[in-house]
């Protein structure tokens, strides 16, 4: 039985980081790699006009289609819907991490796609990567896979918190996100319920791999001899970690949103 061809297509304005991307996941993948400045450069066809962007993209659909791999990975910048229509991927990554690119007449007829599956606004290549690799293989939770621990009040879950996670999924299988059950205490207003609804938005390409539990308030953790875990410390920037809960409930009563 002949396997389907899978076909990823990383879009983009130039500099948003197609390229690395493509080439680390074409090689995690064993796929074909389609490079648009390449392929370019081997017909010697460098017109970027809209004729010459459209026979540009059937070149790359003939060679995807071609292709004996199961999956092949292509980058180009894709500002016409119809390129998307010709190329037909089965998953599109879209690289929104810039504004405007080096070259402006590409800026000026870029627009942005109408279908996507992932979007990322920020050039993280191991993070990136697992979010893809979820989307073609699903990952199941199993509670005897390696999984890490993060404990904390969330009141409310912000950036810092999410870049914690972030270091911490690279490292690990799955992570049991337990939230503290201390609404009422102190100046900690947020329920359990919304707060778990706040992470599982953030962390949405990430929901196989995460359970979100409510714990007591636990305020010691201790242990006696090494028992097969251990308690780490993860530094991160001076910027993420001056993110304040504290301040950010603040300024949501100063909005009136608290």
């Amino acid at each position: 039985m002949k396997k389907k061809k899978i076909k990823i297509l990383i879009m983009g304005l130039p500099g948003s980081g197609k390229t690395t991307l493509a080439k680390r996941l074409a090689k995690h993948l064993n796929a074909d790699w389609l490079n648009a400045d390449k392929i370019r450069g081997k017909y010697e066809d460098w017109d970027f006009t809209k004729e010459g962007i459209i026979r540009q993209v059937k070149r790359m659909n003939t060679l995807a289609t071609s292709s004996k791999k199961k999956y092949v990975v292509a980058d180009f910048v894709c500002p016409y819907e119809r390129q998307m229509k010709i190329f037909k991927p089965n998953l599109v990554i879209w690289m929104d991490t810039i504004k405007k690119g080096r070259y402006p007449s590409m800026n000026k007829i870029f627009k942005n796609p109408k279908r996507y599956n992932l979007r990322f606004k920020e050039k993280n290549l191991e993070i990136n990567l697992l979010q893809i690799k979820d989307q073609i293989v699903r990952y199941k939770w199993n509670e005897k896979n390696p999984t890490a621990q993060m404990l904390g009040r969330y009141q409310p879950w912000h950036t810092g918190h999410r870049k914690l996670f972030e270091e911490i999924i690279k490292k690990n299988d799955q992570v049991n996100i337990q939230v503290k059950n201390v609404k009422g205490i102190g100046d900690n207003p947020f329920a359990f319920k919304e707060i778990k609804k706040r992470i599982s938005k953030d962390l949405v390409n990430f929901k196989n791999r995460i359970k979100i539990t409510l714990a007591p308030n636990i305020v010691q953790i201790c242990y006696g001899r090494t028992v097969g875990y251990k308690i780490k410390k993860i530094k991160l920037s001076n910027d993420i970690e001056r993110i304040s809960a504290t301040k950010l409930r603040k300024i949501l009563r100063f909005q009136g949103k608290l």
